[in-house]
C-alpha cells in the first residue's frame, strides 16, 4: 500500500504540531538521515503498518529501500518531505511521486506517510500531508491519489483533509503479520480546494 498505515493510530483528530520543521530532503542531503529513515520504516512496520513490508523487515532491507528512494529523488521521480523536531531529529516523512505517464502530467501520488510510533497524535501526519498537498499544487498538480488500508484510522485523517474515496479493493495486500487486508483508493482534486484546505 502506498500511503500511510503507519499512522494508523495517528493524528486524525489532533491539531498540527507546532514544534516541528517541515523540510524537503534533496538526494544530496539524504545520506545523514538514512539511519533515522531506516529506524522510521522498521518502527512503523513493527507496529503493523501496511507499507509494503512484512514483519521480518531487516535494517538491511530497509536501507536498500531508502537507497532506491534516494536514487528516485535524484532522478526527479519523487520528492521526500520530512518532519524534524527541535533537535533536528526525524519524526516523520512522506513522499510525493511525480513520475507519471505522459498523459498524466497533472497528477501525483502520495506514498509512505510514516510517523514514529512514539510521536503519534501530535499532528505530524496532518502537517506532512498539508505540506505535500501545498507543494504539489505549487508544482502545478491538480490531482493527487493515494491508497491506504481499509478500516484504518488513517482513512479518517484523509477524509478530514478533503480526500474522497474512489473505491475499495478487498484482499489487496498482506499486513506485516500475514493476513490479507483490503485497500481504499483516495483522490484529492487540488484545484477545487480553497487555499486554506491545503496549507
Amino acid at each position: 500500500m502506498n500511503a500511510d498505515d503507519c499512522m494508523a493510530n495517528a493524528d486524525s483528530g489532533s491539531s498540527v504540531a507546532l514544534s516541528i520543521t517541515l523540510h524537503e530532503l534533496r538526494a544530496a542531503e539524504m545520506q545523514p538521515y538514512i539511519p533515522q529513515l531506516i529506524q522510521l520504516l522498521t518502527d512503523c512496520v513493527g507496529h503493523g503498518a501496511s507499507v509494503g513490508f512484512m514483519a521480518d523487515l531487516t535494517p538491511e532491507k530497509a536501507a536498500a529501500f531508502w537507497q532506491k528512494v534516494q536514487s528516485s529523488v535524484a532522478a526527479g521521480e519523487r520528492r521526500l518531505f520530512v518532519a524534524l523536531d527541535a533537535q533536528q531529529m526525524l519524526t516523520g516523512a512522506v513522499q510525493l511521486i511525480t513520475d507519471m505517464p505522459d498523459n498524466q502530467p497533472h497528477r501525483a501520488e502520495i506514498a509512505k506517510l510514516l510517523v514514529f510510533s512514539h510521536q503519534r497524535r501530535k499532528g505530524i501526519a496532518r502537517a506532512l500531508m498539508l505540506h505535500a498537498q501545498r507543494e504539489a499544487r505549487a508544482a502545478g498538480k491538480s490531482l493527487l491519489v493515494l491508497d491506504t488500508e481499509t478500516g484504518s484510522a488513517a482513512e479518517a485523517l484523509y477524509r478530514n483533509l478533503g480526500w474522497q474515496v474512489a473505491g475499495h479493493i478487498p484482499g489487496y495486500a498482506r499486513l506485516p503479520s500475514g493476513p490479507l487486508a483490503g485497500t481504499s483508493i483516495f483522490y484529492l482534486p487540488l484545484m477545487a480546494l480553497p487555499s486554506a484546505a491545503i496549507r
